[in-house]
């Protein structure tokens, strides 16, 4: 990395002249971290070496100067681990691990090698995937059993599916997870569990766990229609209201809707939803359309479907659905789509916390979600 070079490169393109000051820079963190991990520098004799140097791998790294390429460096007996890469790095690891593990046990063999060659990993023996998995099970297991500090006014709940190998069978179970807006404004992952029955005792035990982690001051829990969760909050957390997501209410009603009349029945609710008199008269309106299983949706999650209003106005649009909590899962389906049918829960669990450990620090260092009224 020549200094002279470096200045005369950013004095005619400063952006660009950035971009080599830190790819330069970040290849000698690594060149250190491999000394360090090695015990002994390239070509040195010495019987303190760990390892042997196995040339390089190129890796890509998005900055807010743009894309470098960085040589990550490799060795032949046991993978390079670089903090260069920060944060992403652990979920690359709960990646690698389950893909790895899948292979392991013979579930999936589809382009396994393209995958973790791609991931800057060559080979990995069963040892090494099981200390992988300590590892990742630890720091998971952390950030799901960590205290709540602060109150929680906004609770969201959601749920998404995943197959899973049991025995010479595969299985789908759920993976619940719960948010919330702090009093802050801030949003925060509060846990995720696996499951495959939504009752009220899963929802009873999960809220009891996160009362007993600290969390305070919930006034609105916002879910889908499941009655399980209704009668779990109200125990859990009294004096809270439930509000229904609007969008999971208006797909129940469509699933009794011929096609053709759907777009009118949409349009009808999203007119009546903020009133309560509307969304009544429309529910006699299909009733008296022969639509009552439509009609009876509306009237049963009408009393869930109007919570929202009690609350702040700037806060309605964020607190009448579980948009939120969704896209947490639909960022889940996405980054866990590569592994397809995972081994066992304990590898789900592991890649799923990993992810939404991201999207936590994600959130409480990124922007305020709502502006409490106390500010």
């Amino acid at each position: 990395m020549d200094p002279l070079a470096l200045i005369e490169d950013y004095l005619s393109d400063q952006e660009n002249g950035m971009k080599n000051l830190i790819t330069g820079f970040l290849n000698q963190v690594m060149l250190a971290e491999a000394l360090q991990q090695a015990g002994a520098a390239q070509y040195e004799r010495t019987d303190a070496r760990k390892a042997h140097r196995n040339g390089y791998k190129d890796r890509s790294l998005k900055t807010r100067y743009g894309e470098t390429i960085l040589r990550k460096p490799q060795f032949r007996e046991f993978p390079f681990e670089t903090q260069v890469f920060g944060r992403y790095a652990r979920v690359e690891k709960a990646l690698v691990n389950a893909i790895v593990e899948s292979y392991l046990q013979g579930v999936s063999t589809r382009k396994i090698q393209e995958i973790v060659s791609h991931l800057g990993i060559d080979q990995l023996s069963p040892a090494s995937v099981s200390r992988m998995a300590k590892n990742l099970d630890d720091q998971v297991q952390a950030f799901f059993l960590r205290p709540i500090e602060q109150a929680i006014p906004y609770l969201f709940v959601d749920a998404s599916s995943y197959k899973i190998r049991d025995g010479a069978r595969y299985v789908t179970k759920a993976v619940l997870v719960v948010a919330g807006v702090r009093d802050d404004g801030y949003r925060e992952i509060l846990g995720a569990r696996i499951t495959d029955c939504e009752n009220e005792e899963f929802w009873s035990g999960m809220f009891e766990e996160l009362n007993e982690r600290g969390l305070t001051g919930v006034q609105l829990v916002v879910s889908d229609g499941h009655t399980g969760i209704q009668k779990a909050a109200e125990a859990a957390f009294l004096g809270a209201s439930w509000q229904m997501c609007q969008v999971h209410c208006t797909r129940a009603v469509l699933r009794n809707i011929p096609r053709k009349h759907q777009k009118e029945v949409v349009e009808g609710l999203k007119e009546a939803y903020g009133n309560e008199q509307r969304l009544q008269e429309l529910a006699d309106d299909l009733n008296a359309g022969g639509y009552r299983k439509a009609a009876n949706t509306i009237e049963r999650f009408l009393p869930g479907l109007m919570s929202y209003t009690a609350f702040p106005k700037p806060h309605g649009k964020r607190l009448r659905t579980t948009n939120m909590v969704e896209r947490v899962n639909r960022e889940l389906k996405r980054r866990t789509k590569v592994v397809g049918v995972f081994p066992n829960e304990e590898s789900l669990l592991r890649l799923v916390g990993s992810i939404l450990m991201d999207i936590n620090e994600e959130w409480v260092t990124g922007r305020r979600y709502l502006t409490m009224e106390k500010e």
